[in-house]
């Protein structure tokens, strides 16, 4: 299995619990693909660099994971049709930081 760190950034009109049932949602799908969630944290409500959709702000989730390849290219066409997630990135990395991250430690 490879080692990924995926981040989410989730539409900012979501209330705490639409927001808690996409994140569980995102795990499921890692779990039943037989991946593993290493780590996660919750950046909150940040700025965005540029607007997405017209939002100038978005909630950002970060996770450490670990899965082949084949099961996040479905995991990326499942976040493509899902509109509340604004934008997602996966990095395949050798092996995954310490938590916390640095973006986690600084202040809004």
């Amino acid at each position: 299995m490879n080692k990924f760190e995926a981040t989410l950034v989730l539409n900012p009109d979501l209330s705490k619990q639409a927001i808690t049932k996409e994140l569980d949602s995102f795990k499921k799908i890692i779990e039943d693909s037989k991946g593993l969630i290493k780590n996660s944290e919750d950046w909150g409500l940040r700025d965005l660099a540029y607007k997405i959709n017209n939002y100038k702000k978005a909630f950002y989730n970060f996770f450490q994971i670990e899965m082949t390849g084949e099961n996040i290219s479905k995991l990326q066409n499942i976040l493509n049709q899902n509109e509340k997630v604004l934008r997602y990135l996966f990095v395949k990395v050798e092996d995954h930081e310490e938590l916390p991250t640095k973006i986690k430690n600084e202040e809004k």
